[in-house]
């Protein structure tokens, strides 16, 4: 923790404070010092515990994410107070989990929208790479119902899996499309020169058009 605190940046606080996230400690410099410490479970849960957000952040790098239950990940997205823990715990721990497909569903349907976003985070990487079993239909039919007025995290995760279905697959991608454009989602996200709008009918179609490219 002595560590951390020393890493602090008062002008990375202003700016991760600006997406919500309450540290200064550059992600490259913790990265380091995870890939010093190596995996340690123990550490982890202790980092964890502290609530501090750097040492979360620290604590999801050095884990062992298929050592922790069901329960204790629930637990754990739950305590998670801002974006980048909560990406970070979505990402790099529970989609390792197996107990990631029991999360999915259960958070998907969870009436707190921060915790159903990560539901729909999981979804979304299931239809990108298990799409077997998943109502793809279904999915677009939520999404053509309830994105326009999701809180922006949930929102935007639905966007996502939006995009993500419309990429993957051919055969529900022309509805994909028509969803965006009728809904609007996002069509005025700020896209820096040479990032693809997250507006999922231009996302779609860029990623389609990148794949069918000649390499």
């Amino acid at each position: 923790m002595a560590e951390l605190a020393a890493l602090e940046d008062p002008k990375a606080r202003v700016v991760n404070e600006r997406h919500g996230d309450d540290h200064g400690v550059n992600l490259g410099k913790l990265r380091a010092i995870a890939k010093r410490l190596k995996t340690q479970q123990e550490l982890a849960r202790g980092l964890w515990a502290t609530g501090d957000t750097a040492a979360r952040l620290l604590a999801l790098l050095v884990c062992r994410p298929k050592a922790f239950g069901r329960d204790e990940l629930d637990a754990m997205l739950r305590e998670a107070r801002t974006p980048k823990v909560h990406d970070w715990l979505v990402n790099y721990v529970v989609k390792k989990s197996p107990h990631a497909e029991e999360l999915r569903v259960a958070w998907s349907a969870d009436p707190d929208p921060v915790v159903a976003s990560a539901g729909w985070a999981l979804t979304t990487e299931r239809v990108a790479k298990q799409p077997a079993g998943l109502d793809l239909a279904g999915l677009l039919d939520v999404i053509e119902a309830q994105m326009k007025d999701a809180p922006d995290r949930l929102q935007w995760a639905m966007n996502h899996c939006l995009a993500q279905i419309g990429i993957e697959h051919a055969g529900l991608r022309a509805r994909a499309i028509g969803i965006g454009e009728r809904l609007q989602v996002l069509k005025d996200y700020p896209t820096p020169p040479g990032c693809t709008s997250p507006f999922a009918p231009v996302w779609i179609t860029e990623m389609v058009r990148r794949a069918a490219a000649p390499s």
